[in-house]
């Protein structure tokens, strides 16, 4: 079997890349004799024992690194292969897929495999410090009574869907916000598992985060984990914001879930939102005077999601239900900020698999 390390992070560190990272340097361990030494002359004839020094520890370092990895090599029949994997960092929320793939050896021998090459597929989803992620919020266990929750097979499950409100709102629920294009089938950890293997988690609003936020829209650089402004279904906020990121700050999906009390097969149904931010622009209807400009098409960013999820093989089925009705370009409608959007009216419907899976086919309705 070989483990592939590519699919756990195409941009993994080597062993010894990694403890190159964390390597003494030359300039540093001078820098440590500070002004004083260099005050006294007498004390200039330590350096080389500050450079030889720094040379073994660099040296111990690379065999340390090296002996603990997890190596990039097959796994022989019947052996046991452990250590460590150097990723690259992502706050929040860490999605580790391990993809076990077994090997047919050209040459024979032992390790020969049959013709039939199988594979064993694992999700692990580990907690990074470094970001306040906003679902962190959010106790989901206490957010809907048993009492409230709405058990339904494929018949209802439809009819529910088309009853479910068209549009977010703002606070005072007095205003009708973008279109709710987007449903998605599945329990808490294969939400999370699915999406952030390829979407970032976003922080809360903080003024440390709206600095983060103003400061890479002057330039125009990443901030992967940027807060998004609030809407509200079911009177509460988005209990999950996620987003994928392009060239800047201002090019990104906005993508927000709404856990219903409806259950699908026993998994939860969530209410989404999702748009594509193509640029920015002035608006009198926020408190920093600007905005994100939604690309008007509000169906191709519900599509991506589709498309992006079976991509990643996370896609068990597929539909689409009645929503908030078409409204063609030329007769648009507007969001809270006044964005124009129009579409043709459906909600795609996504039912999550827990595992990479191959979808089949795609429906319609």
């Amino acid at each position: 079997m070989r483990l592939q390390l590519v699919r756990i992070d195409p941009n993994y560190y080597t062993p010894l890349e990694a403890a190159s990272r964390t390597h003494f340097s030359f300039v540093k361990r001078l820098s440590a004799f500070g002004l004083i030494g260099w005050m006294f002359l007498p004390l200039l004839a330590l350096i080389p024992i500050k450079l030889i020094t720094a040379y073994r520890a660099n040296g111990r370092m690379d065999a340390f690194f090296s002996n603990h990895a997890f190596h990039l090599r097959p796994i022989p029949p019947g052996g046991v292969s452990e250590g460590f994997v150097f990723t690259t960092i992502d706050a929040g929320t860490k999605i580790v897929p391990i993809s076990l793939h077994s090997e047919n050896d050209l040459l024979g021998g032992p390790g020969e495999k049959s013709a039939d090459d199988s594979e064993c597929d694992f999700v692990f989803c580990i907690p990074v410090p470094g970001i306040a992620v906003d679902f962190l919020r959010r106790d989901f266990s206490d957010l809907l009574s048993p009492a409230s929750l709405t058990h339904c097979d494929v018949g209802s499950l439809k009819t529910h869907l088309q009853e479910m409100p068209a549009t977010t709102s703002n606070a005072k629920q007095t205003r009708s916000g973008d279109p709710l294009n987007l449903v998605v089938i599945g329990d808490f950890d294969a939400l999370l598992s699915a999406f952030v293997a390829r979407w970032d988690e976003s922080e809360v609003i903080t003024p440390a985060t709206c600095w983060k936020t103003v400061r890479s829209f002057l330039l125009t650089s990443h901030y992967r984990y940027s807060p998004v402004s609030a809407l509200y279904l079911f009177g509460r906020s988005q209990d999950i914001a996620l987003q994928r990121s392009r060239k800047s700050i201002n090019e990104r999906l906005h993508l927000r879930l709404w856990l219903t009390p409806l259950l699908f097969e026993g998994k939860n149904v969530w209410l989404g939102q999702v748009s594509r931010d193509i640029g920015v622009r002035l608006t009198y209807k926020t408190w920093n005077l600007t905005t994100h400009r939604v690309d008007p098409d509000v169906d191709e960013a519900r599509d991506y999601v589709i498309e992006d999820l079976t991509q990643a093989d996370r896609v068990e089925a597929t539909n689409y239900v009645d929503g908030v009705g078409d409204c063609s370009s030329s007769s648009p409608r507007r969001n809270l900020t006044g964005d124009p959007y129009f579409t043709d009216g459906k909600r795609a419907v996504i039912l999550l698999s827990k595992q990479r899976t191959q979808l089949p086919a795609t429906s319609s309705a």
